[in-house]
């Protein structure tokens, strides 16, 4: 065996030796740290430093034959001396994760799930169910765009999927422009690694490559260029559905208050708080809708009393859970109001789709029978259908273009076809953006012209400010008897208590948050929560032990805080860094508002004291984000180019067109001027279909 091999794998079985199951090296982990899969990240180099670290801790030891010649138990001191350097940090993080992944990750490749009694199979196994196929009707070749559409949407997310479902139901020819491909479900629903929930440095499997996409962070002075794999380059999926193919598929309502922030609270100092210029009740019959045409399960039980609704759910919540009935108890001796939680999701077979299998693996995943409703599988096969449909895949939306008076004429876009630069120029009646709140800023930004050189509808420096996402609190609390089922998808029962009005020891808060329990925990996501929480070591048979025991018996409860919206939280073009194809990239800049700590510091307590009222012996608050972690965006991105009454503070009108554009729309997450306390993607539905209602009409001919 090499020598180099042989340190490595001395380094990988110091942090997970034999015992309940096979060392690191036997499950393939160190074969993983040097394969081709992560090749391009530069790990090589860092795993030799770590590995040099090693021999020179051994050294000053006294041992003559490097690392790989200490005994088990040196070699257990050495690395437990050295977890506070960033590096071997990092390597022990690393090898644990991979260990306990899947095997599509590469890292375990053997069987090191075996006490954890974990399988990503539903309990009793996959149904026999029928599964509709991926419709790829629409998709078309880079030699296959018109010259011309009716509508160009860029993006095919819950807004863009809405867009295009409603403009070729009326009639309209529509290119759907979408930056990522159509990968097959089965490659979207494995990889624990690759997965939107972890972050090791590695690309998701919905995201752009690293190589070619950067982007910038402006935080403390400096300018610092990071990759889509970092959580600070605010990602969001990139693929036919966008984040509706792999997300969570929470389908919360917002209610009345989020409506009017600023009027509730009023106006924090160093905030651009505002109140929509839309309200709850103009909004109910849109969010009905988009239930009914997404399809959501869930019950009006313990939220009738937060907002009104016009129609019931289409299909009753999934069971409650294990672990929720425990919730369920406690929540009653607490005094607090529970509910099930609303999910995208079927609960009973819906429009074509069977029923949800509940496997173990949901978020970050696309769904093996096609249970998770998103736009990839309702709205854009909806769009399909009608035959007036094309969907581009890997291409980027480039610039508006523009006549002489400045009226938006088309778009063009570029992409990177069999090696070589392709570029063309689409006409269009109308174009609507839908690329998620720092690619619909960046576009529109990019997008300059003699009436208007700091981009379309910035006039006023609007475009890009109040970028916003969703900063998340909770618990983690550990049972001293096994609690989980592990049901999917996981998240069983909320509560909406402390979405408003309430206090804590200094005052008023503004805002607040849904709390509920999380989804089902993957063996990676769980080393990661207990080791990051302190409960279990990063390495030795401690670490094998303690996932054994703890794994059943860990629970989280765990929301998002509704933000306090700033104008200094933006996105701005980067004037000196392009990506792979010559375009400028997003500059993300500012950070959280001091009253979003507060919040969810206080919804951290409220999550812990559901947790031990539901009989967790161990309870671990979650701590504060960091400054240096720069705006918030993610998964959750809102508030870029939001819609107002006023051209000086919005970037919209009520009706999402571009100030200063008839024909020019933004039907997406950016709109919104706050964004709730509970995932928004409900509300991005609804909106889009309030949007179009209000373009096309109701019956799609005006």
């Amino acid at each position: 065996m090499p020598a180099q091999q042989e340190r490595l794998r001395a380094a990988v079985d110091a942090v997970v030796p034999a015992g309940l199951t096979p060392a690191a090296s036997a499950v393939g982990v160190a074969d993983f740290l040097v394969s081709e899969a992560v090749g391009s990240y530069g790990w090589a180099a860092r795993v030799g430093a770590v590995l040099d670290r090693l021999d020179v801790a051994a050294a000053e030891r006294g041992g003559t034959g490097g690392f790989a010649g200490l005994t088990g138990a040196a070699q257990q001191e050495v690395l437990a001396g050295l977890l506070g350097e960033p590096d071997v940090g990092w390597f022990a993080t690393t090898v644990g994760a991979a260990y306990y992944a899947d095997p599509a990750s590469g890292g375990n490749v053997a069987d090191a799930w075996g006490p954890l009694g974990w399988t990503p199979d539903p309990p009793g196994g996959w149904p026999d169910v029928a599964v509709p196929p991926e419709d790829r009707r629409a998709v078309i070749g880079h030699a296959d765009v018109r010259e011309r559409y009716d509508a160009v949407v860029i993006g095919s997310g819950a807004g863009g999927g809405v867009a295009a479902a409603e403009l070729t139901a009326a009639g309209r020819t529509v290119l759907v422009v979408e930056r990522g491909g159509f990968p097959d479900r089965a490659h979207l629903a494995e990889d624990h690694l690759r997965n939107a929930r972890t972050d090791i440095g590695l690309d998701h499997r919905t995201l752009v490559p690293s190589r070619g996409n950067p982007r910038t962070l402006e935080i403390g002075g400096r300018t610092e260029t990071v990759s889509p794999w970092d959580p600070r380059w605010g990602s969001n999926a990139n693929t036919v559905g966008g984040g509706t193919r792999v997300y969570g598929a929470q389908a919360w309502r917002f209610v009345p208050e989020d409506f009017t922030m600023a009027s509730t609270y009023g106006v924090p100092e160093g905030s651009a708080l505002a109140d929509w210029p839309v309200s709850y009740d103009a909004m109910e019959p849109f969010y009905s809708r988009a239930e009914w045409e997404i399809g959501v399960s869930g019950s009006t039980a313990g939220d009738a009393a937060l907002a009104h609704r016009s129609r019931d759910f289409p299909m009753p919540p999934m069971p409650l859970t294990a672990p929720a009935r425990l919730l369920a108890e406690a929540g009653s001796r607490l005094g607090i109001q529970t509910l099930a939680v609303p999910l995208a999701v079927n609960s009973t077979p819906y429009d074509g789709r069977p029923a949800c299998a509940r496997c173990r693996q949901c978020v970050g995943f696309a769904c093996p029978v096609e249970a998770k409703n998103g736009s990839h599988n309702t709205t854009l096969v909806r769009a399909a259908a009608t035959g007036r449909l094309h969907l581009l895949l890997g291409t980027r939306a480039e610039r508006l273009t523009f006549d002489r008076a400045g009226r938006v004429t088309g778009v063009v876009l570029v992409a990177e076809v069999e090696g070589r630069r392709w570029r063309t120029e689409v006409a269009a009646a109308d174009v609507v953006v839908s690329a998620g709140a720092v690619e619909s800023a960046r576009f529109l930004l990019t997008s300059t012209s003699d009436r208007e050189p700091h981009g379309a509808g910035n006039d006023a420096d609007q475009v890009g400010r109040h970028l916003q996402g969703h900063l998340y609190a909770g618990a983690l609390g550990l049972f001293d008897d096994p609690v989980n089922d592990y049901v999917g998808p996981g998240p069983s029962i909320a509560t909406n208590d402390f979405r408003h009005h309430n206090t804590d020891a200094t005052g008023r808060l503004v805002g607040g948050g849904m709390i509920a329990n999380e989804f089902v925990p993957t063996p990676t996501s769980t080393f990661l929560h207990l080791t990051q929480s302190g409960l279990v070591p990063r390495h030795g048979t401690g670490l094998q032990q303690g996932m054994d025991r703890l794994m059943p018996r860990m629970q989280r409860v765990v929301g998002p805080v509704q933000e306090v919206t700033s104008a200094e939280s933006r996105v701005r073009l980067d004037p000196r860094v392009t990506d792979g194809l010559g375009l400028p990239v997003a500059r993300l800049s500012g950070r959280l508002h001091p009253e979003d700590h507060r919040t969810a510091a206080y919804l951290g307590e409220r999550a812990a004291d559901w947790l031990r009222a539901a009989g967790a012996s161990t309870v671990v608050v979650g701590g504060r984000r960091g400054d240096e972690l720069g705006p918030s965006s993610g998964q959750h991105q809102a508030g870029s180019c939001r819609m107002g009454t006023d051209p000086v503070h919005s970037v919209t009108d009520p009706e999402g067109r571009v100030w200063g554009h008839d024909n020019l729309r933004v039907v997406d997450g950016s709109l919104h001027v706050t964004n709730g306390g509970v995932n928004p993607v409900l509300t991005i539905f609804a909106n889009a279909y309030r949007v179009m209602d209000a373009w096309l009409g109701s019956d799609g001919r005006r």
